[in-house]
C-alpha cells in the first residue's frame, strides 16, 4: 500500500487495539508442550498445533472482545525478540553449524537453549520488567538475510480465519540496542555499527509486507524510553526517514513502550511515518505537551492509556476526560494499552480464592482489553450505565508497621566498617581461598512438585509434605557435600518460587491460583499481588536453614529474597510511595536475619537480582531511586552480627551509577550474574568501584551449556588477575532450579575442580603470594569434560 496521506486514515471511529497478550496459554498449555518436547515426548507437529490453538484462540477472543485492529507475530514458541533477529537472519556465528538442517523451531531452541557443548545466548531482563529475552549477539561482518516465510504463513492463515492482523516486529534500532557484541568482536565494535545493513532488510520486509496485502505494520521501539544519546536519537530519526521512502510498503505504526519517548518523540513525529504509539501510563504528557511536538497532530496517534504492566483497575472516568481531551487535537486516535500485556495473567475471573473486594480491583489481560473497547466506545456514545467508580480496597492498614517504619533512621542501616567485619567473618568460617558455592536453589524434583500438588490438593497432611522436603533437603546436602561445594544451600526445595514463597508468608500480600505470566521460555511465575502493609507472621526460612545445617558440618548459607526484589516481582499497590512500601518489606527481611542468626546461620543471602529493573528509564531519576533501594537492603541486612557474612546476588548491569551502587549495598559479598558479560565487573574490580568480595557468575545456570574445567579456570583466572585471590568465589551465576542433576552434577563438578586447580598453582608459588606461576592441573583433578 502506498505511503501517501490518503491512506492513513482508514479505520472506524471507536478504534481500539493492544501491542501484544499473553502467549503461554491460558492453562499453560504451550509450557507443558515445550517441556514434553524438550523431554522427546511429544513431536514437532504436536508442539506446533499446541502454538497453532493458542495463536487462533487469541485472535478469535480479541476479535470476540470488540478490538477493532488485532496484533499478529506476537506469539512465539520461546522469546519474542530472539523471533526477531532470526527473521532478519542474525545468526552468531557458533551457531551456523549447530542449526543446519533444523526446522524454523528447532532453531529458535538451539540459540535459546543451548547445547551441552555451545553456550546459549545470553539471557536479560528486558526493560525493567520481569520478562526475559535471550540476547541477540551481532558482528560487524555478520550475514543478514530476510526469512519472511513463517511471518508470511501467519498472515495468510489469520487471512483464512477471517482476520486482518497488524504484524509486529521490534524496531530497528531497539533490535540492536538490545544486542551485544559477539564474542570475539573488534575492540570498539557496536551493534548499532550495523544499523544501515539491518535497514536493508527492513526495507525488504515492508515490501513483501505489502505484497502480502498487509495493510499497516507495527516496530516497537522501547529503548527509546530510555535515556539515549544526541547520536542514537539522530539514528532513530534517519531509519524511519529510510523505511517512511519505500515506495510500497504497508502504513508504519512506532510504539513506545514503558515509559516516555522524550527527546525521541519529536524524532518521530518528524519523519513520515503514519503513526506513533505513546506509553500514556508511565509516560504521560499533557495535551499542550504533546501538541506543540511538531508534526504530531499529523499522525494517528495510539494512546496507551490501560497500563499493561500492573493489575489494578483502570479509573475510566478520568482517563475518559483525558482521552477527550486528546481527541480535541489528535482527531485520529486510537486506544490502546501502555504496552503489551504479556506482563499481567490472563483472566481475574479465574481467581475463585481471592477475597471478593481485593479482586473487584483488579484487571488481567481479558480486563485490561475490556477496557481499552469500552474506551474507545466511550468516545463517540459515553460512558455505558455498567460504568461505576473504583472500589475502595479493604482497609489493609497496620498502625504498628506504619509507626516501625516512621522510627527507622540511618543507625537502623549501618554495620562495622568491612574491613572489620572480613577479619570476624574468616576466623568464625575458615573457608580455603577461593571458595566455591552455589547461589541457592537446587532442582525442584518430579517427587517435590507431585507432593506439592498433593498437599494442595488434600491427598496428603501437611506432615507427610514436611517428610518430602526433609529426605530432599538430605539428599542435597550429599550430594553437594560429594562434589565438594565449601559451602552449602539447603536446595530451596519448599520454595514455589523466590517471591511468591515469602508472599505467601505475609500479611498483606495475596497469591493467585492461575495468574501465571510467563518469565523467558516455559519459566512461568505468579506475581503476588501487594495490596497492603507488610507484616511477618513468624519466621519464614529458620527451619529448613536449620534443617540443613544440622545435616553437615560446612556452613550452609540462609537465603532470602531482598525487599527491592519482592517489591518489582509483586503487582504492587498504587496508592503508598515504594520507597514506603520498600522499607516495610525491608523490615520483615531484618526480623528473618536475626532469627537466623539466632539458629546459628553464619552466611545470610539476601538476593536483590531485581534492584537492575526499577532502575528509572532516564538518569534525573535514578540517583533518588537507588538511595532508597541501597538504604531499604541496608536496613534489612544492617542489623546483623559483625561475624555473620551477608551475601547477595544481582544482575549485571554496566552502568557506573549501578557499580557505586553495589558498592554502597555494603554487602560482604556480591554474587553477580555476568557470565558472558564479565569484563564489565573485571573493570569496576580493576578500577576499585567495587571493594568487597565477589562472585562473579562462571557460568550460566540456565542453560544446558556444560562448561569445561579450562574454560571455568580462564575465567576464573581472570577474576585472580583482577583483584587477587583473597576477594574472588566461584559459584555459577544463579539459582540451579531450571536444571536436571545429570546437567548440574558435572557443572559443578568441573566449577570444584577449575578453583582447586588454582589453589594448587598458588600452594606451589614459593613466595606464597597470590601471583599464578604454574597453573597446569595437579594429576589427581578430574572433571567432567576436562
Amino acid at each position: 500500500m502506498s505511503s501517501s496521506s490518503s491512506s492513513r486514515h482508514l479505520e472506524p471511529t471507536r478504534a481500539s487495539s493492544i501491542p501484544g497478550y499473553p502467549r503461554i496459554g491460558r492453562r499453560r498449555e504451550l509450557k507443558r508442550a515445550l517441556e514434553r518436547y524438550w523431554h522427546g515426548d511429544d513431536t514437532r507437529s504436536e508442539l506446533l498445533a499446541v502454538g497453532r490453538r493458542i495463536r487462533d484462540t487469541t485472535w478469535h477472543d480479541l476479535h470476540d472482545a470488540g478490538l477493532t485492529q488485532l496484533p499478529g507475530n506476537t506469539f512465539s514458541f520461546y522469546d519474542h525478540v530472539l523471533d526477531d533477529a532470526l527473521l532478519f537472519g542474525a545468526i552468531p556465528a557458533r551457531f551456523r553449524d549447530l542449526i543446519d538442517g533444523l526446522a524454523p523451531v528447532d532453531t529458535v531452541f538451539a540459540l535459546a537453549r543451548g547445547r551441552a557443548d555451545v553456550p546459549p545466548l545470553e539471557l536479560v531482563a528486558l526493560q525493567g520488567t520481569g520478562y526475559h529475552y535471550r540476547q541477540p549477539e551481532v558482528s560487524a561482518d555478520i550475514a543478514l538475510g530476510l526469512r519472511p516465510d513463517e511471518l508470511l504463513a501467519e498472515i495468510g492463515h489469520a487471512r483464512e480465519l477471517g482476520y486482518e492482523i497488524r504484524p509486529v516486529v521490534t524496531g530497528p534500532v531497539s533490535l540492536l540496542l538490545l544486542s551485544k557484541a559477539e564474542p570475539g568482536a573488534a575492540v570498539g565494535f557496536e551493534p548499532l555499527d550495523v544499523l544501515d545493513r539491518l535497514l536493508e532488510q527492513y526495507e525488504a520486509l515492508l515490501g513483501v509486507l505489502a505484497g502480502a496485502g498487509v495493510t499497516c505494520v507495527q516496530f516497537d521501539e522501547p529503548c527509546m524510553t530510555m535515556e539515549r544519546t544526541d547520536v542514537e536519537i539522530d539514528r532513530l530519526r534517519r531509519a524511519y526517514d529510510r523505511l517512511a521512502a519505500v515506495l510500497t510498503r504497508p502504513r508504519i505504526l512506532v510504539t513506545g513502550a514503558y515509559g516516555d519517548l522524550g527527546d525521541a518523540l519529536p524524532a518521530l513525529a518528524s519523519t513520515d511515518v503514519e503513526a506513533i504509539g505513546l506509553d500514556l501510563v508511565r509516560g504521560r504528557r499533557s495535551t499542550a505537551e504533546l501538541a506543540a511536538i511538531p508534526g504530531l497532530r499529523d499522525k494517528r496517534l495510539y494512546a496507551g492509556v490501560v497500563d499493561g504492566q500492573n493489575v489494578w483497575r483502570t479509573d475510566k472516568f478520568a482517563t475518559l476526560d483525558y482521552l477527550r481531551e486528546l481527541k480535541t487535537v489528535f482527531t485520529d486516535l486510537v486506544v490502546t494499552a501502555s504496552c503489551t500485556l504479556l506482563h499481567v495473567p490472563y483472566d481475574v475471573r479465574a481467581e475463585s480464592e481471592l477475597p471478593a473486594e481485593l479482586a473487584d480491583s483488579l484487571a488481567f489481560a481479558d480486563q485490561k482489553v475490556a477496557e481499552v473497547v469500552s474506551l474507545a466506545a466511550a468516545l463517540e456514545d459515553g460512558p455505558t450505565p455498567r460504568w461505576r467508580p473504583l472500589p475502595v480496597l479493604p482497609s489493609a492498614r497496620r498502625e504498628d508497621v506504619r509507626a516501625r517504619t516512621a522510627g527507622v533512621d540511618d543507625d537502623d542501616k549501618a554495620r562495622l566498617p568491612y574491613a572489620e567485619r572480613a577479619a570476624r567473618q574468616a576466623q568464625r568460617l575458615q573457608l580455603p581461598t577461593l571458595p566455591t558455592a552455589t547461589l541457592g536453589s537446587f532442582p525442584q524434583t518430579v517427587q517435590i512438585r507431585r507432593a506439592r500438588r498433593d498437599l494442595a490438593e488434600g491427598r496428603i497432611d501437611f506432615e507427610r509434605y514436611r517428610e518430602y522436603l526433609r529426605e530432599e533437603v538430605a539428599s542435597v546436602i550429599r550430594l553437594q557435600e560429594d562434589i565438594g561445594l565449601d559451602v552449602l544451600v539447603h536446595g530451596e526445595v519448599e520454595r514455589n518460587d523466590m517471591v511468591q514463597y515469602f508472599a505467601e508468608l505475609l500479611d498483606g500480600f495475596a497469591a493467585t491460583r492461575n495468574g501465571w505470566v510467563q518469565s523467558y521460555g516455559s519459566r512461568c511465575v505468579r506475581p503476588p499481588v501487594l495490596y497492603g502493609d507488610v507484616a511477618r507472621p513468624a519466621p519464614m526460612t529458620v527451619e529448613w536453614t536449620g534443617y540443613a545445617q544440622s545435616l553437615t558440618e560446612r556452613p550452609v548459607k540462609g537465603v532470602l529474597t531482598g525487599p527491592v526484589t519482592m517489591l518489582a516481582r509483586s503487582f504492587c499497590r498504587t496508592d503508598l510511595a515504594l520507597p514506603e512500601v520498600a522499607t516495610q518489606l525491608a523490615l520483615v527481611i531484618r526480623d528473618e536475619v536475626a532469627d537466623l542468626e539466632a539458629a546459628g546461620t553464619a552466611i545470610i543471602q539476601v538476593d536483590e537480582p531485581a534492584i537492575r529493573e526499577l532502575l528509572p528509564r532516564r538518569g534525573a531519576d535514578r540517583r533518588a531511586y537507588l538511595d532508597w533501594a541501597v538504604g531499604t537492603f541496608r536496613l534489612a541486612t544492617a542489623g546483623a552480627k559483625p561475624e555473620t557474612q551477608i551475601h547477595t546476588h544481582l544482575s549485571y548491569s554496566s552502568l557506573r551509577v549501578m557499580t557505586e551502587a553495589i558498592e554502597e549495598l555494603d554487602a560482604d559479598v556480591t554474587n553477580i550474574v555476568a557470565t558472558r558479560s564479565i569484563d564489565w565487573v573485571l573493570d569496576a574490580l580493576q578500577d576499585h568501584t567495587l571493594t568487597r568480595q565477589v562472585a562473579p557468575g562462571v557460568y550460566e545456570s540456565r542453560s544446558g551449556f556444560v562448561p569445561d574445567i579450562d574454560l571455568l579456570h580462564e575465567r576464573l583466572l581472570e577474576g585472580v588477575a583482577a583483584v587477587g585471590l583473597e576477594r574472588l568465589w566461584a559459584v555459577p551465576d544463579g539459582g540451579l532450579k531450571s536444571r536436571y542433576t545429570w546437567q548440574l552434577e558435572p557443572s559443578l563438578r568441573n566449577l570444584v575442580a577449575a578453583a582447586r586447580r588454582i589453589r594448587r598453582a598458588v600452594a606451589r608459588d614459593a613466595r606464597g603470594s597470590n601471583r599464578i606461576t604454574d597453573t597446569s592441573p595437579a594429576p589427581d583433578v578430574r572433571g567432567i569434560g576436562s
